[in-house]
């Protein structure tokens, strides 16, 4: 018998062991994320999965689907990329990022389509390097098309949202 209790060293900390472990975890981890997925890297030790998606293409697997009759299920948001984009102004991330669109997990977003918006306004958070930064809209309005959900990276100056005078 050679398994690695056999031979003293604890079950696991063999280097395929603990490979496995961490491929495990790693597809644990992508599993709950939602969204496209821009890129993942986990090390343990010298050992380091990494996993990108370079578009929204190759991420299909990793995203639920709609019903194959999306009618049956009444109206649903198209995906960005499939949208007329919608006539306005488009408010642009001013930093690379996470972009949230509330203050806090499960609180209430700061705006939603057909919200009225002043300048000033905060219509969502970019995350980078652990600070929180507000992003505001520089102009009134009505919210008619969110292009970025939350918890996606954004690059710079990426559409967050398209407001239209109103």
């Amino acid at each position: 018998m050679t398994s690695a209790a056999a031979n003293g060293t604890p079950a696991g900390s063999e280097p395929g062991g603990q490979l496995r472990r961490l491929a495990e975890q790693t597809r644990a981890l992508v599993g709950e994320l939602t969204g496209p997925l821009r890129r993942v890297q986990v090390r343990h030790g010298d050992t380091v999965i990494e996993i990108e998606w370079h578009d929204r293409t190759t991420s299909v697997a990793a995203t639920p689907s709609p019903p194959a009759d999306a009618s049956a299920t009444g109206p649903t948001a198209p995906a960005a990329d499939q949208a007329a984009p919608a006539a306005g102004h488009r408010i642009g991330s001013p930093i690379v990022g996470t972009f949230y669109r509330a203050a806090e997990p499960g609180a209430t977003p700061f705006v939603e389509i057909g919200d009225s918006i002043e300048p000033g306004q905060v219509i969502g958070i970019v995350e980078a390097m652990k600070l929180m930064n507000e992003i505001t809209t520089d102009r009134s309005g009505v919210v008619v098309e969110i292009l970025a959900g939350d918890g996606d990276p954004v690059e710079f100056d990426q559409p967050l949202i398209t407001v239209a005078p109103g």
